[in-house]
């Protein structure tokens, strides 16, 4: 099924105890989009500038991602710079330019209007609400969000989360929208707001689903080499949705467990080097080993019956 995604594609310099990388391919539909890619088809709308390079377009256009709703404007790039410490567990903002990326207004293609699932990247709720109202009845919208949102566009975020089936959110960004200071709480308080699902990321911990009456607990893979972080919640959130697409809108336990080990194989990867550079190496052979892995690192036997 189709699967479109609406956020940022952007070149990022970034920093981490390992090496420094300038102008690299960053942004959230770039990650999402890429590792959506392995499972359906995927839809981006974003804008770049005058001196974004041909490559990265022809880089997504070759994984057999549509780019029809990629624009390029008159002006520079969205760029991002970072820096992360030895626990490479929260970046550290240097500069942000939002250059094109400020006037940003979604329009859908025709062609993209029918999509069944939704991505809503990390963009203004209001931007986001005026996607959903571009979409023909869609089988899921999911939505991401930040901090930045919370603090300071808090009444359009929850007008637009009633319209979000799901919601992706770190733990921090997950206390900070509810006021609760316990996950568990906290993932209720924000199912309270619309949502149906909501699904909180841990970094090294792993990530948690939430539902009404449900609650799935995915680790994350204890990993030898970890470069860099940037992106691993977009390519989480792209293996997770493009799982659902894959299996037809089907929403059961079944699917959605596998759709969040999925989305940390693709994480896992992602981690590994810096932007997409991992991404760019991995084929369904190394995604379905890796899924293997941590089918392996959970599985244990029944405790069987209790003595006495």
């Amino acid at each position: 099924m189709s699967l479109l995604v609406v956020g940022s594609v952007a070149l990022d310099s970034v920093e981490t105890p390992f090496g420094l990388k300038e102008d690299i391919l960053g942004g959230s539909a770039t990650y999402f989009s890429t590792s959506a890619s392995f499972f359906a088809p995927v839809k981006v709308v974003a804008v770049v500038g005058e001196d974004f390079p041909q490559a990265h377009l022809d880089f997504l256009r070759g994984r057999g991602v549509d780019i029809e709703g990629v624009t390029r404007e008159k002006g520079r790039t969205f760029r991002w710079k970072g820096r992360y410490g030895w626990q490479l567990n929260e970046a550290e903002t240097l500069d942000t330019q939002l250059n094109v990326f400020q006037t940003f207004s979604p329009k859908l293609p025709e062609s993209y209007r029918d999509s069944q699932f939704v991505f809503l990247g990390n963009i203004h709720p209001e931007l986001q609400a005026q996607v959903v109202d571009q979409v023909k009845g869609p089988k899921l919208v999911a939505a991401d969000t930040m901090n930045f949102w919370i603090n300071g566009s808090r009444p359009a975020l929850l007008k637009t989360l009633q319209r979000v089936n799901l919601l992706f959110v770190n733990d921090a960004e997950a206390r900070q929208l509810s006021g609760e200071h316990n996950i568990v709480r906290a993932a209720r308080a924000i199912l309270g707001m619309g949502p149906q699902r909501v699904v909180i990321k841990r970094g090294e911990y792993g990530a948690l689903l939430f539902e009404q009456d449900h609650v799935f607990a995915c680790p994350a893979l204890p990993l030898a080499d970890v470069f860099d972080p940037t992106g691993a919640g977009d390519t989480f959130a792209g293996g997770f949705m493009g799982t659902l697409a894959q299996h037809n809108g089907k929403l059961d336990s079944q699917v959605l467990r596998r759709a969040m080990v999925m989305g940390s194989v693709m994480a896992s990867f992602t981690v590994e080097k810096f932007s997409l550079e991992r991404l760019r190496e991995v084929d369904r052979k190394l995604i379905h080993g890796r899924f293997a892995d941590f089918k392996r690192l959970t599985h244990f036997e029944d405790l069987g019956p209790l003595d006495g």
